[in-house]
């Protein structure tokens, strides 16, 4: 494999959840068919068995290390999870390091891996790894920054006093929801990154396209809930009356 794919998968920017990327296309990169009935005439339906449990580790669903990982037929023991009830935390988010070498320290979120409720910081929890190393090539050294868990081995800064701090979410009078420090009472702000998307950086650069649904139109009222089936609404609307008897029928 070249080393110019391994840097690009190593340095994968999101999660699954968070990528940046369309759904259409992270679904497809991660498309495995286990069993499919064979084509003819004698199989009515087209029974298509797809794979469903995927090894989640640091490399992103559409990287070559990601389907290398979860080739067909490999299979991996079931990693348990803690669940989190709401992710709180997002890119560009300053963080403080609790456990390892880099304890006390502080960083910027780089990356988020949801499905293990990891997170990577920039430059902090890093180690050195040799890649690219062949018979004409002794290989390069790289920092790669490992993933640390949001649930103990990090918190959140307090923007008011840069203190780790815990926190929990809750309304504002205007019926926002907010992360908020239960040490200081102040808001931590959203991090501008955090609503980054394939088509805009931030949500007020965003300049609408030609074949975008324009805002007018998103907000504007066009179905009216009636108590009618879609065939009685068309005939209504075109007209139509019914004056035919339908013929008794009975169960028994």
């Amino acid at each position: 494999m070249r080393l110019t794919q391994i840097l690009l998968s190593k340095i994968g920017k999101y999660s699954k959840d968070f990528s940046n990327l369309p759904d259409r296309y992270i679904n497809r990169a991660m498309e495995q068919v286990e069993w499919k009935n064979p084509k003819g005439i004698q199989y009515k339906a087209n029974t298509v068995l797809k794979r469903r449990k995927f090894k989640m580790g640091m490399h992103r669903p559409w990287t070559a290390q990601f389907r290398e990982d979860n080739a067909p037929g490999v299979s991996h023991d079931k990693i348990w999870v803690e669940p989190i009830r709401k992710w709180s935390f997002f890119r560009g988010d300053r963080v403080e390091v609790l456990v390892g070498k880099d304890k006390g320290k502080q960083g910027i979120v780089k990356q988020i891996f949801e499905e293990r409720n990891w997170v990577t910081v920039e430059g902090l929890n890093c180690v050195l790894e040799k890649m690219g190393e062949r018979k004409d090539f002794a290989g390069v050294y790289l920092q790669i920054e490992k993933p640390l868990l949001v649930t103990n081995q990090v918190a959140l800064v307090d923007p008011s006093d840069l203190e780790a701090t815990p926190f929990e979410w809750r309304f504002t009078e205007d019926g926002e929801e907010v992360r908020v420090s239960t040490r200081t009472g102040r808001i931590i702000p959203m991090p501008p990154s955090a609503e980054e998307t394939i088509d805009y950086k931030t949500k007020s650069t965003y300049k609408e396209q030609p074949k975008d649904t324009r805002a007018d139109d998103v907000v504007q009222i066009t179905f009216e809930p009636q108590l009618k089936t879609f065939e009685m609404d068309i005939m209504d609307n075109m007209g139509i009356k019914e004056d035919r008897i339908p013929p008794k029928s009975y169960w028994y």
